[in-house]
């Protein structure tokens, strides 16, 4: 009965402090992909930055400023930029999109037209961290439009 115990409480103590990380899709290849679902989270993230832009020029107007709220939407505004950051390159350029061999010129031409579209949606994803400017969250907006369109022509949907 002991031995029974001391395990249970063994087990419940691993639980409690150690710590667990979630993921949204691990780096194995198990073949289960959800595109148009990561599609749809950096759009989210899209519109929290953007929200969150809006609430942070709000705030720094007030006359009364309220700088815990203003440091909670700055927070936020980083941490869905690094969301989105993390999407673009753990699961598009990590998993998704394949390199192609050069001597496929056409082939080589999309994948460099995916690569490139995903470097300009971390950068403008970086300067919606440096700024309240709502002309990044628009910019991400165009990109995304633009590689999902190639993301899902080039696989034949």
């Amino acid at each position: 009965m002991k031995s029974i115990s001391a395990r249970l409480s063994f087990a419940l103590a691993l639980l409690i402090f150690v710590p667990i990380s979630s993921f949204g899709h691990c780096e194995i290849p198990c073949g289960i992909y959800g595109d148009e679902t990561r599609f749809e989270l950096l759009t989210e993230h899209i519109g929290t930055i953007e929200k969150s832009m809006h609430q942070i020029n709000e705030l720094a107007a007030a006359g009364d400023k309220n700088n815990n709220q203003l440091v909670r939407w700055i927070n936020n505004k980083e941490a869905h930029a690094d969301k989105y950051a993390e999407i673009v390159t753990q699961y598009f350029m990590a998993q998704r999109v394949k390199p192609v061999d050069q001597g496929d010129e056409a082939q080589y031409a999309v994948y460099t037209n995916k690569v490139t579209l995903l470097h300009q949606m971390l950068v403008a994803a970086m300067k919606c961290k440096q700024t309240t400017d709502t002309a990044h969250t628009e910019k991400l907006r165009q990109l995304l439009a633009k590689f999902h369109d190639l993301y899902q022509s080039d696989r034949g949907n």
